[in-house]
This record gives structure tokens, sequence and C-alpha cells, in this order.
């Protein structure tokens, strides 16, 4: 399948299965509840729900049609935790950006003090969401499993953990193993997390979840490196947020470490190491697909 058929078949779905789960904006309390539908629902490229969906179908081959809810249902508390540490990353305590996907920050909508408990109730209802995989045919152990991913990656050993050592590295000169540590974490954990759990849903053997592993450590690298070009060279209006913010902040970014140039290189070798690492599931056009989408991506 390629992507652009992958994509409108299973984005529909993810939109509605993310309608539904979300609480209702006329739900008590409203003002909290719009906020969190505002920065989640009909909001990004949904590109961690997609790689979790693709890599479920991947492995679970012709039994994938009886695990589509169950996907789904994953793919939704992927979102709704990714929206969150978007809320949380835009706060003026933290990279303090006005603009999100083209509209209005969360915060400079409802305020700071709602903006975190938004993006706390996100996270939480992810968890909640995560424990319903039992309610869709997903045995417990898996639904342990797919949960504990998520965990790690949302935790200090993860995405936490990356932006921690993000914002004590503002202003300071890093090397190469701490901006890898940066990015791989406050970045590549989720990915990994989203990847591996979609291939735990549709029961992937050691050997293959080694291999789903590979590929989301060389895309998440992949991603974040195209991530810092796009902060230099990117187009405002397509990106929907400020350009040049890594450079104001003193951020350490692969074009300020290893030069505009480079970088480009590097982006283009994690994305033949990406592809290189699923061979084994054959001519997976979408994994590929999505690779080489985000290589050449302009927001």
């Amino acid at each position: 399948m390629a992507l652009t058929d992958f994509m409108d078949r299973h984005l529909p779905q993810i939109e509605m299965e993310l309608e539904k789960c979300l609480p209702q904006a006329v739900v008590y309390p409203e003002t909290l509840h719009k906020a969190m539908r505002y920065s989640t629902i009909g909001a990004g490229k949904r590109l961690r729900a997609l790689l979790a969906v693709a890599a479920c179908q991947m492995v679970g081959g012709s039994e994938f049609s009886s695990l589509e809810a169950a996907c789904y249902r994953f793919a939704a508390a992927v979102e709704m935790l990714h929206a969150y540490t978007l809320v949380h990353d835009d706060l003026p305590c933290m990279d303090d950006d006005d603009y999100r996907r083209g509209k209005l920050s969360n915060h400079k909508v409802f305020g700071e003090g709602l903006a975190v408990l938004a993006g706390d109730a996100l996270l939480t209802e992810s968890f909640a969401l995560l424990m319903q995989l039992v309610d869709l045919a997903i045995p417990a152990d898996v639904t342990v499993k797919v949960t504990k991913e998520l965990a790690l990656a949302a935790g200090s050993r993860g995405l936490i953990g990356g932006q921690a050592v993000d914002l004590a590295s503002e202003g300071q000169l890093v090397d190469a193993e701490v901006l890898r540590y940066i990015h791989t974490h406050k970045t590549g954990a989720l990915f990994r997390a989203v990847l591996r759990g979609g291939a735990l849903l549709a029961g992937a053997s050691d050997t293959e979840l080694e291999a789903v592993t590979t590929y989301a450590e060389h895309f998440g690298l992949c991603f974040q490196i195209t991530d810092d070009i796009l902060d230099v060279i990117g187009d405002e209006a397509k990106l929907g947020k400020r350009v040049g913010s890594d450079l104001e902040s003193n951020k350490a970014t692969y074009v300020s470490l290893h030069g505009l140039k480079r970088a480009k290189e590097m982006a283009k070798e994690t994305a033949q190491a990406a592809h290189g690492a699923i061979q084994i599931f054959g001519d997976n056009r979408v994994l590929r697909e999505l690779t080489d989408y985000v290589v050449a991506r302009d927001h």
C-alpha cells in the first residue's frame, strides 16, 4: 500500500477516535475540556499515530483487520500524549512559543494556568485510553507491555529527561553526545514507543521487535535533524510557528553543531539506515515513504 492510500484510509479513523475519546467541550468544567480539544482535535500531521498504525499493520499482516479498533485507540492515546508535550513546550517557562500548528498556542488562548492543567489532563487521559485496550480484545499482558512503552517514553528516562537536559543546555556549548541524548530522549523516545507499541499489539516476535526498534531509532534521529534544519531555512507560513527560535534561545541543534550542509547529509544517512532496518518485512512502502516524507518535508 502506498503512503497516500494508507493515509486516506487511516487518518479519518484516527480523527474519529480522538473526537470520540476526548471529553466533549460541553462537559463540566467546560473551559478545561475546550483547552484539551483545542490542541488535539484537527491539529497536526498525526505522524506518531500513523507510525503506530503502520507498525501494527506491518507486523500483523493479514490479521490486522481484527486489530484495527485497538490500534486506533492506541493511536488516539499517542496523539493525546503528544499534544500534552506541545502544550507544555510552548509555555513561557519552556520554549516560549506563541504559535503552534498555525494558530495561537494553548496558553495564549486559555492562559498559562489552564494550559498546564490541559496538558496534565491530556497526559493522564492518554493512559486511561491505554487501559481500555483490554476491552478491545487485547490480552492483559500485551496491554501492560504497550502501556509500559509509553510510560517509559514519557518519563524522566524519556522525553522529560531530554527536555530537562535541553533546558539546562541553553546558551552553552554542548558536544555531539549531549545533543544526541537530548534528541533521542526529547523526540526519539516517543517515536520508539509508538512504533514498538504498534508492533507489540500485533504480536511481534523478538526479531521483529528488534527490527522495528532499530527503525524507530533512526527515524527519530532523522526527524529531529530535519526539524533543526527547518528551524533555520523553513517557511513560517507552512510551519505554523516561528523560524529561528532555536538560534534565538542559543539552543544546541544539529545545524549549530555540524553546519547546515552536514546536517542535510546526516538526515539522508539516517533515513537510509531506517530503510535498511525493516528489510526483513519485505517491501514495506508505507514506513519507507513515511521516512522519505520526513526528510523532504517543509513543515
